[in-house]
């Protein structure tokens, strides 16, 4: 297909999508209260548990037009989320035109796995969430009163089921390296103790509300979750090893690897040997000999 035609393609993608969350963000401003009191139930818990104890803690609005610009961004959060199986397969099917058909399995097989494991990092994020913020809220001293902005909140929920989501993927990024065979079942046996450091880290870092329990709510699935990918990973080598590739590992960084060979790694067929000429019509034709009839 020429460029013009893939840019048409791409922009009836695009707008088809575009319409699609529009339509999705209509069926969002019509069930605002339902959806602003999804959102806000992590909180609102917190919320009445603390009033109930004497602190004053609230959600407010801070500004005239607030309200009007926050149905509006919940409204278009709502129309991305309700039409996202419309986007997606948009992006889909723009772009599976161009992969082999093993690429496509390997597509289909990374889409099936990664919607479940995205889904079950919002579920403990929506279940931490609370228990976060009722540590953090503890702090507030009695006669102080902590109003925190529906904004803010948001913000925070967002960013909070976007780690866990994102944290619950990287299993799906290991083991598609190791498929295309950049990172092998040794190499992650070798730096187990850096993953380990690294995803506590991750843990620490990424978390917005920064304590140890939720930090281990999100390590400690993800260190799961990667025991499994090095257990896929661990097969797949051993899948390999059975039929017959060259394992490059095995290789001292001085030595050179093999070219051609019975496993067809190189794909360089041997060349025979040169035959001599024996008279002026060979010069005419280079492709046959002398003593060859034909």
């Amino acid at each position: 297909m020429p460029l013009m035609e893939h840019l048409r393609e791409l922009r009836s993608r695009i707008f088809k999508a575009l319409i699609a969350v529009t339509i999705g963000a209509v069926v969002g401003w019509i069930f605002y209260d339902q959806i602003f009191r999804f959102l806000t139930a992590p909180i609102q818990a917190v919320v009445d548990d603390a009033q109930a104890n004497g602190l004053d803690i609230r959600l407010v609005l801070t500004g005239v037009a607030q309200p009007f610009t926050l149905q509006l961004k919940i409204s278009a959060l709502a129309g991305i989320v309700l039409a996202s199986p419309v986007w997606i397969y948009q992006l889909w099917a723009f772009v599976t035109p161009g992969l082999h058909k093993h690429e496509k399995r390997y597509a289909y097989a990374f889409m099936f796995t990664a919607v479940p494991l995205f889904l079950g990092g919002v579920m403990v994020a929506m279940w931490v969430l609370p228990k976060g913020m009722e540590l953090l809220f503890g702090f507030t001293p009695e006669d102080v009163g902590n109003y925190l902005s529906v904004d803010t909140y948001l913000s925070f929920l967002i960013r909070t089921v976007l780690v866990f989501g994102i944290g619950f993927l990287v299993p799906i990024f290991i083991v598609a390296l190791n498929l295309v065979g950049i990172l092998s079942a040794d190499a992650i046996k070798r730096s187990w103790r850096w993953t380990v450091v690294g995803v506590f880290i991750f843990g620490a870092v990424a978390t917005p509300t920064g304590d140890p329990l939720s930090m281990m709510l999100l390590a400690g699935p993800m260190l799961l979750l990667i025991l499994i990918a090095f257990g896929i990973a661990l097969l797949n080598d051993r899948r390999r090893a059975r039929r017959g590739g060259l394992d490059y590992d095995s290789l001292d960084d001085d030595e050179a690897s093999p070219i051609g060979g019975p496993d067809g790694l190189g794909g360089v067929a041997p060349i025979d040997a040169p035959k001599p000429l024996d008279g002026p019509d060979d010069l005419e034709h280079p492709g046959r000999s002398g003593n060859d009839p034909s």
